[in-house]
């Protein structure tokens, strides 16, 4: 099996998913197509070289619907005769688009190929596709008489369960802006961030980060998802999820060049990190955000590696509780748990959160010298990508 490593990754800075954000006025196809252009640009070979260009996005509708991986290429004026495609796994797609990426390498059925990720939520809000449709039919509802439960509510039941309290969220969520800041001050996303072009200008921070967050503003926000219905169904939930300790709707896009180690060479471009080992998991579909446990363990026992031996982890923050929640399964160095920040900081623009994470990771492990790296993302139906690298 061949050795798949990442040569480069870039994002674009995160704007607020909804009108008066700051890529509100960029078209999808356009957002990705910078942040595509942008890796390009970086990067010195023939673009006719790309064997694919995999792409992760989910509500693949309206503006973003048509294969929108192949259209933002041809925007970015790769060649006409690069192929793309457009994957989805709910939160986890552009983790997705990583894991075929890099697999497809391995295999032998690539040699250089790109992975991304793209979701304008101002443009294209969240549940656009399936509105008014029935999601569930028949033989599901027989399985699952309780019903869906909703990513809100399953966050609450996670709370629950890993006896997480509303202090712990609040003080998680302020930590992560608290981190992301600091790392933004310090000029850590710097490399990673690239340009995208607006109707005021070109785009290059994050604009979701809060510093000024406290755990007072946070205390004095309600509950989300409560419903007397809900606390009928569910007794016991004490109630904590906010928009506070959730990450916000979000537009970004992200990319990843992957090569095959010996291309690499040959190109004279330098690996930056290679790929360890991935894994897929499935968990309860009504707790719905628990299965990147189940994916980490996956990744351990077969690599033979301890939780200790890796030195940073992206566990992606969709709600404060599921790193929360994680960490305490694994007895993870909290100070090791998204340490630049994550997406209640950073945003979660759902369709190119995966490349971000991964983008933020490579470069953490190179500022700090570490060696391993893990990430794992929750996905709606109870699901869960994981994926290790090691620095080079």
């Amino acid at each position: 099996m061949r050795t798949a490593v990442i040569v480069d990754l870039v994002r674009s800075g995160s704007g607020r998913g909804k009108p008066g954000g700051a890529l509100c006025g960029v078209h999808p196809i356009d957002l990705l197509a910078d942040v595509l252009r942008g890796l390009m640009a970086r990067n010195d070979f023939d673009p006719a070289l790309v064997d694919d260009v995999v792409g992760g996005c989910v509500s693949q509708a309206s503006e973003q619907a048509g294969n929108i991986t192949r259209s933002a290429a041809l925007a970015a004026g790769l060649p006409e005769s690069v192929p793309a495609t457009t994957v989805t796994r709910a939160c986890g797609s552009s983790q997705q688009a990583v894991h075929f990426a890099a697999q497809g390498v391995q295999a032998g059925a690539y040699d250089i190929v790109i992975a991304c990720g793209v979701e304008s939520m101002s443009r294209v809000p969240m549940g656009t596709a399936p509105i008014g449709a029935d999601l569930v039919g028949a033989a599901l509802g027989e399985r699952y008489p309780e019903g869906w439960t909703g990513q809100g509510l399953a966050a609450e039941r996670v709370a629950q369960q890993w006896k997480i309290s509303r202090d712990d969220v609040d003080v998680y969520a302020c930590d992560s802006h608290r981190r992301a800041a600091t790392a933004t001050a310090a000029g850590h996303f710097v490399r990673e961030i690239v340009p995208v072009a607006t109707p005021d200008g070109p785009h290059i921070t994050d604009e979701t980060i809060r510093p000024a967050t406290t755990l007072e503003s946070l205390g004095g926000l309600r509950p989300s998802f409560y419903s007397a219905d809900a606390d009928a169904r569910f007794p016991g939930l004490d109630w904590m999820i906010t928009p506070g300790n959730s990450s916000p709707l979000t537009d970004a896009a992200s990319a990843a060049l992957i090569m095959s180690e010996d291309k690499a060479v040959e190109l004279g471009l330098v690996p930056r990190a290679r790929f360890v080992d991935f894994a897929v998991a499935g968990d309860d579909p009504l707790m719905m955000l628990t299965a990147p446990i189940p994916a980490t363990r996956k990744i351990l026992d077969r690599t033979g590696l301890r939780i200790d031996d890796i030195d940073a982890y992206e566990v992606n923050e969709a709600f404060a509780s599921v790193p929360l929640a994680w960490a305490r399964e694994f007895a993870a160095d909290p100070e090791c748990v998204n340490p630049d920040g994550g997406a209640i900081a950073l945003g979660h623009a759902i369709g190119a959160s995966g490349v971000r994470l991964l983008t933020t990771l490579v470069g953490r492990l190179e500022r700090t010298g570490g060696r391993y790296g893990l990430q794992t993302m929750c996905e709606h139906g109870g699901m869960a990508n994981a994926l290790l690298i090691e620095r080079m």
